[in-house]
């Protein structure tokens, strides 16, 4: 039981991370046991896999190929080069834009004059009804 206590209090600085070497290597051993309390059983497997973790080692003898280095020089060319582009069609687009804007807005003032010179007209239309029937009433006098 005593034991137990030990142990409990073991885990406690191992999860505060308070733990030295040789208190890390007793929570191994424990683990590695099969006296472990019931309660501690939950543990085991991390330990375990701590020790076999520890003992794995790569093998693969497939070379290491160097990284190639970035050539920023291109890299910034290349940027200034799409930026420029950008611009430039850019600005074409906004100017054909804003054309096409301003022919909508001077269609759009151009009917609406002729619908009032259209309504000028039919206006026109009954005064000249009126002058026809001047001139009969002042024909007949």
């Amino acid at each position: 039981m005593e034991l137990h206590n030990y142990i409990e209090k073991l885990l406690e600085k191992y999860f505060e991370a308070t733990t030295s070497e040789a208190e890390e290597q007793e929570l191994r051993a424990y683990f590695a046991t099969d006296n472990v309390a019931s309660h501690l059983e939950q543990y085991r497997p991390m330990f375990h896999y701590f020790s076999v973790a520890k003992e794995e080692r790569y093998s693969s003898q497939e070379p290491l190929t160097p990284r190639r280095k970035v050539n920023f020089r291109r890299l910034s060319l290349a940027a200034s080069i799409v930026l420029i582009f950008g611009i430039y069609f850019g600005n074409q687009y906004w100017e054909r834009r804003q054309a096409e804007i301003a022919y909508q807005e001077t269609r759009e003032a151009l009917n609406l004059l002729a619908e009032n010179f259209n309504r000028g007209t039919e206006k026109i239309g009954y005064l000249n009804e009126f002058e026809v029937v001047k001139q009969k009433i002042y024909n007949e006098n």
